[in-house]
């Protein structure tokens, strides 16, 4: 494939799922700067499909991806989601104004009362717990999984996938695009970055302005579970009203998070001690579980525009210079029906009615979702 028709930039799940999209009807190219793919956020995903998650555009974007999840379980012969209901707990006066203002009036999140919340996981402490909700239909998600997938397809479309081939220039060139990568050049009519964190920096190697893609640290440590504990391996998946904390069982253990928004540069950080330490602090001060030993521990990034919503297809100024960007914290569960969306934005065609009905139904649209909509100093238009 020495011209493809498209090249796209970023091997994690926003680059495989769009290129195997993009793959139907069109050559494509993905490249990934790293020695393997999905090294980075992808991998280090909290994995969970949890419906009413996020900004409008991304709720709309999982309640659109159900279904296309179940089709692709059905392409691959195994499910990529497994449920495991979330459970919203608040223990001050913000949170349950927040629970009761801006969660339970939500389709997706029932409230629950503070007995039902500690049956449904018995380390809360109850002196503390003020109020609580529940997302029946939340679900375990398999980011590798789907990733692979998604690999797959595109290999079957013809796709082809480079790896340890870092973009070093990026040009415009007749009517489309010179993409050099080391030392070779190709010509292409379309290019998707879809490089997460590094978006902005690889719009710059193109000469052109960043859209404010802001990369947060997030730190992830699993952590042993001391006897007696009352945890079970079917306990909800349980997040802090105020994002505080979240909390989820991992094999015998269970995943921890102080849910923090540190900005970072793009790269490959290394969790924090003491980013781990508030992590089993604050979830110790509102269970009985006194976690005290990790098992492990990492940070990822998750990159976010400044109004939190997907960012794709191209600038009038920039044609055929595609992003696919700022998933944020919903790279996995949005994937299905973002990557369609994506792919037919970047082709010009009409997006699916699927999506255009999610988006509608929560009260947003299309244009809340395009690169158009953002300046050159970063900010919404």
């Amino acid at each position: 494939m020495s011209e493809p028709e498209v090249v796209v930039v970023g091997g994690g799940i926003a680059g495989m799922s769009v290129a195997a999209e993009l793959a139907r009807d069109a050559s494509v190219l993905l490249v990934e700067g790293e020695a393997e793919l999905a090294r980075h956020t992808t991998g280090r995903s909290a994995a969970s499909y949890i419906p009413g998650h996020g900004a409008p555009p991304a709720r709309a974007l999982i309640a659109a991806s159900k279904d296309r999840f179940a089709a692709l379980a059905d392409e691959a012969g195994h499910p990529f989601l497994r449920p495991r209901p979330v459970l919203h707990v608040a223990h001050d006066d913000e949170e349950e104004r927040t629970l009761r203002e801006e969660l339970l009036p939500l389709d997706a999140v029932d409230e629950l009362g503070v007995d039902d919340a500690i049956a449904r996981w018995p380390a809360l402490r109850r002196d503390v717990l003020r109020a609580a909700g529940v997302v029946e239909d939340a679900q375990d998600a398999d980011p590798l999984g789907l990733h692979q997938h998604y690999r797959r397809l595109l290999r079957a479309r013809g796709g082809e996938i480079r790896t340890g081939t870092p973009l070093t220039a990026l040009r415009a060139h007749g009517s489309g695009w010179r993409v050099t990568l080391h030392h070779d050049h190709l010509d292409t009519g379309t290019v998707v970055l879809a490089a997460g964190a590094w978006t902005d920096t690889l719009l710059a190697l193109a000469g052109v302005a960043p859209v404010g893609l802001r990369p947060l640290r997030r730190t992830i440590a699993v952590v042993r579970v001391p006897d007696g504990a009352p945890v079970r391996r079917d306990d909800p998946f349980v997040v802090s009203v105020g994002e505080h904390w979240y909390a989820k069982p991992e094999g015998e253990h269970l995943l921890v998070s102080p849910s923090e928004e540190t900005p970072a540069e793009p790269g490959d950080p290394r969790p924090d001690e003491l980013d781990v330490a508030r992590a089993l602090e604050t979830v110790n001060a509102v269970t009985t579980l006194g976690l005290r030993s990790v098992a492990t521990s990492w940070t990822g990034l998750r990159t976010f525009a400044p109004d939190r919503a997907l960012v794709i297809g191209d600038r009038p100024e920039h044609r055929g210079l595609h992003l696919y960007a700022g998933q944020g914290g919903s790279g996995i569960e949005t994937a299905p029906a973002a990557a369609a969306l994506a792919a037919a934005v970047i082709r010009g065609e009409t997006p699916p009615a699927d999506v255009l009905d999610a988006l509608a139904a929560h009260g947003t649209g299309l244009d809340a979702v395009l690169a158009t909509r953002v300046g050159a100093s970063g900010g919404p238009r």
